[in-house]
């Protein structure tokens, strides 16, 4: 897949940039680069291969360090709320700005 000038102009009028010529041309040449190098990364063969858990893991075992899920901190709602000018519920409560 590649692109061509007019792609560019499209995504940057979609993007609302104004490229010079020579920033087009540019942004062509880098996205493009960007595809070619996914198409190759495309059509390495990968199957058979097991996801590494940690990138270290291609060159030595890794142990990992799992913890259980659990809270360890109390629950300081009340304490943290106290000096917010509106609270409801529990939820700090802010003006509207989107309108």
């Amino acid at each position: 897949m590649s692109l061509s000038s007019d792609d560019i102009s499209r995504i940057a009028h979609l993007a609302r940039l104004e490229l010079r010529p020579e920033e087009s041309e540019r942004m062509l040449a880098q996205i493009n680069g960007f595809f070619d190098l996914v198409e190759k990364m495309r059509a390495v063969d990968t199957s058979g291969l097991e996801p590494l858990t940690h990138p270290v893991g291609a060159v030595q075992e890794v142990a990992l360090r799992l913890r259980e899920d659990a809270a360890t901190e109390p629950n300081q709602r009340e304490a943290n709320q106290r000096s917010a000018p509106a609270v409801e519920r529990g939820l700090f409560l802010v003006p509207k700005v989107i309108e």
